[in-house]
């Protein structure tokens, strides 16, 4: 993990996201809350401008696609998904519309906004919704090689960024970052830690505080949720005999449930959480909310010693 640069992912994909301007089928419709960075310099024609309290900017979107563009929406996620998920589900999903949809505030990277404006169920909305794909970066190589991936999406793309700046997790920038793929941040024998997002960069620190008690973590960055990387998860598992999921997400209907769906009818293995429980946060600065939520390196180690007693021999 390289410590020397740290950026957000909102910051490395808004970056990313203005190389592609120059693209004839490219269109960027926003929220006007949110800062764009580079993408501000877009030409007009380039981006669309709408209210947050817009009902129709999804609509607005799904238009374009239907006229042969190839839409990118940006905004917030409690406006964005709380208050246009039937405009997704039949605008985009239903119809399977080439329309990515890219939130500023994943997770808790916006916590000081309080409940209201914090989402942590929004994962489970978009994964449970027929035709939409679902991902998460976690640094910014992902972040650009995800982007490029979505690109070339032909349905609906949900992906959810965040605010908190987050180091290299690898330095291969080359890697693959396909739709239903896991990127492998390192190899263990003992426990497959599958995680996504910021949830990396605390398992990598529980990694050396496990390798001191003699387990050896296999940390599997499962960027795509949907589609869901079975295969790798399973040949991670049939290694280990056991697994830990670890998410900025409530337990229900995210990572932990993609995984706990897939190893539960293919091959059955203890499984720890390390993840929100149902419940909605309150206010306050996005390290508090992680540490008071269990959503650490410390609950990692815990949980990967318990799922260690536990595992399939």
């Amino acid at each position: 993990m390289d410590d020397r640069t740290r950026s957000c992912t909102w910051d490395v994909f808004c970056e990313h996201l203005a190389s592609y301007a120059e693209d004839e089928d490219f269109i960027l419709v926003v929220q006007d809350d949110i800062d764009l960075g580079p993408l501000n310099g877009l030409p007009k024609d380039k981006i669309f401008v709408s209210s947050p309290s817009d009902p129709n900017m999804i609509l607005n979107a799904a238009g374009m696609a239907l006229s042969g563009k190839r839409p990118w929406v940006a905004g917030r996620s409690s406006k964005m998904i709380a208050r246009s998920y039937s405009q997704i589900r039949e605008s985009l999903a239903i119809p399977s519309l080439p329309v990515r949809i890219a939130v500023a505030d994943g997770g808790l990277s916006r916590g000081e906004d309080g409940a209201s404006r914090t989402m942590t169920e929004d994962l489970s909305l978009m994964r449970g919704m027929p035709n939409m794909s679902v991902v998460v970066p976690s640094d910014s190589n992902s972040v650009k090689g995800i982007t490029d991936a979505v690109r070339k999406a032909n349905g609906p793309v949900y992906i959810r960024l965040g605010q908190t700046p987050v180091s290299q997790l690898d330095n291969d920038r080359e890697g693959d970052f396909s739709l239903g793929g896991a990127r492998l941040l390192r190899e263990g024998t003992s426990v497959t830690v599958c995680t996504c997002g910021i949830m990396g960069h605390q398992a990598l620190k529980a990694a050396d505080i496990l390798d001191q008690q003699g387990i050896d973590i296999e940390i599997v960055d499962c960027y795509s949720l949907k589609p869901f990387p079975e295969q790798t998860l399973l040949a991670s598992v049939r290694r280990t005999g056991c697994c830990v999921v670890a998410e900025e997400h409530s337990y229900i209907g995210g990572l932990c449930s993609a995984t706990a769906e897939c190893l539960s009818g293919t091959y059955p293995v203890p499984v720890k959480f390390v993840a929100i429980e149902d419940r909605f946060v309150h206010s306050g600065a996005p390290e508090e909310l992680r540490e008071y939520f269990g959503l650490t390196w410390k609950e990692i180690v815990n949980a990967a010693a318990q799922a260690w007693a536990l595992r399939r021999r």
